[in-house]
């Protein structure tokens, strides 16, 4: 018997509150999805600021209001918006500790993580770190014990973080984006459907039986002609 499977791919970034509010709403969707065990996710690398520092200097406040150019007072309402959501959803941002910078090295990790099975392991302790924690996701120390937290070999994650393991393999993703029009994160392929932000549960729920249903249906006969079977020709 063929084993059935439905591959989800998913582009975000770890800098990216969205992001982790977009996991746990595929979270929620997947619990109600009667063929989740058949679900295979892949996380694509999708950096939002490619050219960052390792680790940004100054309050978060401060940079979000020079980013859109708004006041303090409006960048605290923005924040305090997003903190409720994901309070919305069990999940507590500090934005207030924040320690944003460079995501390149935590995407090629999470490639790594990928060959052994862990990746979303590894992608959930980058966000919570991140979001939650104040870890520096451009510091290699901060990676380093988050990735070997979540499951990595230290060899491993030291031998990637020394050289430019899985490099191609952010950029690939990145020309894939680009490719596919993908402008911001989170972005998610359910078999051939796309879908922008951090959309609802419920409507992952629905892409995901649309796309289920195409992958299982039984192919129609157009048209029959002479062939060989079984027991001859």
């Amino acid at each position: 018997m063929i084993e059935v499977e439905l591959p989800v791919q998913i582009w975000s970034d770890i800098a990216c509150p969205w992001c982790y509010v977009g996991k746990r709403h595929l979270e929620s969707a997947l619990s109600e999805f009667e063929h989740r065990d058949a679900v295979r996710i892949q996380w694509r690398a999708f950096e939002l600021d490619p050219a960052a520092p390792a680790v940004y200097p100054g309050d978060y406040t401060e940079r979000l209001a020079k980013k859109y150019n708004v006041s303090a007072e409006d960048a605290n309402a923005m924040i305090e918006r997003m903190t409720e959501t994901a309070r919305g959803v069990g999940l507590e941002f500090r934005f207030d500790h924040i320690a944003a910078g460079n995501t390149f090295d935590a995407h090629r990790l999470l490639h790594l993580a990928s060959e052994v099975g862990l990746q979303d392991a590894v992608k959930e302790r980058f966000l919570r770190g991140y979001m939650t924690e104040g870890k520096a996701i451009g510091d290699h120390g901060a990676l380093t014990s988050m990735a070997v937290e979540a499951g990595l070999s230290a060899d491993d994650v030291a031998s990637v973080l020394a050289s430019d393991p899985h490099a191609d393999a952010v950029g690939d993703d990145a020309a894939k984006a680009r490719a596919l029009g993908i402008r911001g994160v989170p972005f998610f392929i359910v078999g051939r459907y796309g879908i922008s932000g951090a959309q609802p549960p419920a409507v992952l729920k629905q892409v995901l039986e649309k796309a289920w249903a195409e992958t299982v249906e039984a192919p129609q006969m157009l048209a029959e002609g002479t062939a060989c079977g079984p027991d001859g020709c």
